[in-house]
């Protein structure tokens, strides 16, 4: 069972920058897909980003591309999500994920089964 400890979250002003960290231990996570989601009071959980095993071919929800960076360290089981241009819709406490399988390449809850605490970011105007 893997373990999961997200970091970096915080207090900050609309188009300020925050980078997220994700920890895994208990097993290694470099062959599967990791991926950050996000959850604002009172809404359901959606998707911000994805990366493969190898790090290749991230993808993004559209509300966060051309802003967001997820990135991944294999050598120290790490998930990261740089965020720029932050603004306050981006409010939420954000959870790291684990993919189910190797090569799922979506963008499902339901794909990723080790979920994090989360961390909370807040975005003032």
């Amino acid at each position: 069972q893997v373990q999961l400890v997200e970091s970096g979250g915080g207090f900050v002003q609309a188009g300020g920058s925050l980078r997220l960290s994700c920890g895994a231990s208990g097993r290694t996570v470099s062959e599967y897909p990791m991926a950050w989601f996000r959850q604002a009071p009172g809404k359901a959980r959606e998707f911000v980003s994805a990366i493969s095993w190898s790090g290749d071919s991230p993808y993004y929800a559209g509300s966060v591309k051309g802003r967001f960076t997820i990135s991944r360290d294999n050598a120290k089981n790490m998930l990261y999500l740089q965020m720029n241009s932050l603004k306050p819709d981006d409010t939420a406490t954000y959870y790291c994920a684990v993919g189910r399988s190797t090569y799922y390449r979506g963008s499902s809850p339901l794909g990723f089964g080790s979920w994090g605490q989360g961390t909370q970011v807040t975005v003032s105007s």
